[in-house]
């Protein structure tokens, strides 16, 4: 530490005015700043208001005694990590042992040596600032591990959807294509052959007894009806099929290596899609509603494929809270719903809301949301990583904003906020 430092100070807590002057002095003569207290609940006062670098702390003062002082700094989660060095005249073993039990760092005996007063507070100082310095390097390497881990986490899962997702609608466009294709020419088909047995029937009314018992055993009427009600139906069926596939091929757009300008309406729909099966009603809730209140949003310059799996990510969570929340009875008689907002503000940011009508997220538990490997959810049912990616996408990839609005009993909404 350097002694001419002025970004902290050294508190003295005697009740002597001699040891006063002595600690003082010495300390004064090397430069260092410092503040005193005559007793242990004003050091304790001064220390919850003002953190000192290090504490010189007497053992034997009227009131509380040095010990108890430091047991309470030391049971204080605000104070604890304040170093304290006794000052006493007490020498023998048991009294130094019970400092050193209670946190101290180190005693000085009475009567003082000026130059080991200020040798042991020189060395603590040091100590404290390489300790702080470890601690932040500990802080800053495991966050960058942490950041490291999601983002691999992020590629991998980025590279193996998307192959599986893109190959899973190519697999389903050739065969849909087929069916659809030919489609309108068996109606063709079916309308003439329809009309060539009208004409059958208005030129030979009087069929022969066999033509008319294969007609009645086989219900004509009732399956020329029915064959135009199967092939719409089929004509249906197949369109459906091809907007999973279009919403497949475009939930997993492979972009990650340059930003294009996309609809990101046509990211959230084709999100939706794919997560058709999980908003149907099942034997434990009804049907989730989906809401959709569109503004008028431009074209954004975003990295389509990650952005749609920050909306996977995001309204998965929902139905899994809405879920939970039914299945625990902690929300009754209400139709679980899914609200989506979007709109261009005033910033010129792409803002898209995401809210549930589930239970909300407590405070206490809001604060953690994004962090890496934190989960709500119950064991087996959650990573802790699906919100940490979204923030990493929108916030670090995109410079956008990610936030979340939470009162227990109201539900929760993600806003996401993407510059155009």
């Amino acid at each position: 530490m350097n002694k001419k430092s002025n970004t902290g100070f050294i508190l003295i807590v005697d009740d002597n005015p001699t040891n006063l002057s002595l600690l003082c002095e010495a300390l004064n003569s090397e430069g260092f700043r410092f503040r005193v207290a005559v007793d242990g609940e004003s050091a304790i006062a001064q220390v919850e208001r003002n953190q000192p670098e290090l504490i010189l702390l007497d053992v034997q003062m009227p009131g509380i005694d040095g010990f108890e002082t430091c047991r309470r700094l030391k049971a204080n989660p605000v104070t604890q990590n304040i170093p304290i060095i006794f000052t006493t005249a007490l020498a023998d073993t048991d009294s130094k042992t019970k400092g050193f039990s209670l946190g101290a760092v180190d005693y000085i005996p009475k009567p003082f040596a000026q130059e080991e007063v200020i040798a042991r507070v020189r060395v603590h100082l040091q100590l404290k600032q390489l300790t702080e310095s470890l601690e932040q390097q500990v802080s800053d390497r495991t966050k960058a591990l942490q950041q490291a881990q999601v983002q691999l986490v992020q590629q991998e899962k980025l590279s193996t959807l998307g192959e599986l997702v893109a190959g899973i609608g190519h697999e389903i466009n050739n065969p849909v294509n087929f069916i659809s294709s030919n489609i309108p020419p068996l109606q063709e088909y079916i309308a003439a052959i329809t009309e060539l047995l009208s004409l059958y029937k208005q030129e030979y009314p009087k069929p022969t007894a066999k033509i008319t018992t294969a007609i009645n055993n086989l219900d004509l009427d009732f399956i020329l009806e029915d064959i135009t009600k199967i092939l719409n139906s089929l004509e249906v069926g197949s369109e459906r099929i091809r907007n999973l596939s279009n919403s497949l091929r475009n939930f997993s757009r492979s972009d990650s290596d340059a930003k294009i300008f996309a609809d990101l309406h046509q990211g959230l729909d084709s999100t939706l899609m794919i997560l058709q099966h999980r908003l149907k009603a099942n034997s434990d809730r009804p049907q989730i509603e989906v809401i959709k209140n569109y503004g008028v949003l431009p074209q954004v310059n975003c990295y389509l494929g990650q952005m749609n799996q920050v909306f996977m990510n995001i309204l998965a969570n929902a139905v899994d809270a809405l879920d939970e929340a039914i299945i625990q009875g902690k929300i009754s008689n209400v139709i679980p719903q899914i609200k989506i907002t979007t709109a261009l503000d005033s910033e010129k940011l792409a803002v898209i809301k995401i809210a549930d009508n589930g239970i909300g997220v407590p405070e206490r538990l809001k604060k953690r949301l994004f962090e890496p490997l934190f989960t709500t959810k119950s064991v087996g049912k959650g990573t802790g990583l699906g919100l940490s990616i979204a923030y990493e996408i929108v916030v670090e990839k995109h410079k956008g904003i990610l936030e979340v609005n939470s009162h227990p009993g109201m539900g929760t909404e993600f806003i996401i906020k993407i510059p155009t």
